[in-house]
Parts: structure tokens; sequence; C-alpha cells
């Protein structure tokens, strides 16, 4: 099967590379508007771009009304953030919280999801999450720019929230307590949980 993407549609080009990309990990975002309304959404367009200095970065699309949505309003204007991890436990939570609210309406009121203070950056974190990471906006770009889709934001991480819980006794993130979701095409979701996960050795001669 062959696709030539130019003569694909917005809807149809999205819809083959969301569902072949995968998995794909989930960024549960909480951010505050200039009202102080606390904003929970969640993203699936969202990756690590570098340890120094570290950053991380999501991708809001942008409405079919040509207007920003609440997080990345949010964010835009705040020039802050958090990215909290979502367990397989939360998935039921995280879903409500994709439904587009107002922007006067807290997902965390709206949904019954319990909030935790961050240290560093105002917006709240998600209570009972394994990771949240509090960042600033380091980057909020309009991409393409002459007919944006989406915003492309950077976050410049500044601090982050571990649950010892997931931790093996070493010291070391265990995949299989993190136990996160990923997304994947239409309804489907992934996890880090299960007999399928495995190690890979880096090849001889790697750390030099």
């Amino acid at each position: 099967m062959f696709l030539d993407f130019s003569t694909l549609n917005a809807r149809d080009a999205y819809l083959w590379m969301s569902s072949t990309i995968t998995p794909r990990p989930v960024a549960w975002v909480s951010s505050l508007s200039e009202q102080g309304v606390a904003n929970l959404a969640p993203f699936s367009f969202f990756q690590m771009i570098t340890g120094s200095p570290p950053t991380l970065m999501i991708s809001p699309i942008v409405q079919t009304d040509n207007g920003k949505k609440d997080t990345a309003r949010n964010i835009e204007q705040s020039g802050e953030f958090v990215v909290n991890l979502v367990p397989y436990a939360m998935r039921n939570i995280m879903n409500e919280t994709s439904f587009s609210y107002d922007g006067q309406t807290s997902e965390f009121d709206a949904c019954g999801v319990e909030r935790s203070p961050s240290e560093l950056v105002r917006p709240p974190r998600v209570a009972g999450v394994p990771v949240s990471f509090e960042c600033r906006l380091a980057s909020f770009t309009p991409y393409p720019a002459d007919k944006p889709s989406c915003y492309v934001i950077f976050g410049e991480v500044v601090a982050a929230h571990i649950d010892e819980a997931v931790l093996t006794e070493k010291g070391r993130v265990d995949p299989v307590r993190l136990d996160l979701l990923s997304r994947m095409g239409g309804n489907w979701y992934g996890r880090t949980s299960g007999d399928e996960n495995f190690e890979l050795a880096r090849p001889e001669g790697w750390q030099k």
C-alpha cells in the first residue's frame, strides 16, 4: 500500500499517522488561566527533546474555529505548566478530562481530580500520578507559520516529582511499577506493565 500524502486531506493524514506512530506517551498537562482557573487536558503529541537543558515538547492542535486550546493559551500567557504522566489506574478519569469544557471550568473540579501544589511553578500537579514535571515555557511556535494547525511548545523542566514506589532497590525507575498509559490509534491504548516488555543491552563498545 502506497500513500501519497499530497492527495490526502488533513483528517486522513492524521488518522494514518496517529494509528501507526505508536505507542505515544500521554502528557496530562495542568495549566493556570489568567483568572486562576486550573485546566487539565491530555495530549499524546508529546515527547522528550533533550536533557541539556532538560526539555520536553507538547503540541496542542489549533481549534476548528482557529482559536487556541485552553492549555495552549494558558501556557502562552503564564509561561508555566506541569506534565503529569498517566498511570493505568487513572485511565478513566484522564479520559474524562479530554472533554471540551469552557475556559472558566476547571477539569480538576468537573471531573473530581485531586490536585497537589507544585514547588516552583503555579499550576497544580495531579495527585496520585507516579511522575510530574514542572515546566517553564522555553518556546511557543505556531506550525506551519503561514497557516498554523498546531502549536509546538517546548518546556524546560525545572523540577520533577517521582513516586518512590515506582523505583527499584537500586533507585531506578521500573517500567512495570510505573504502569503508564500510551496512546495508539482510534480508541486504543497500551501500558508499560506487561509480560511483553523486554531489555536489550547496548552493543559492545557503546561506552567507547
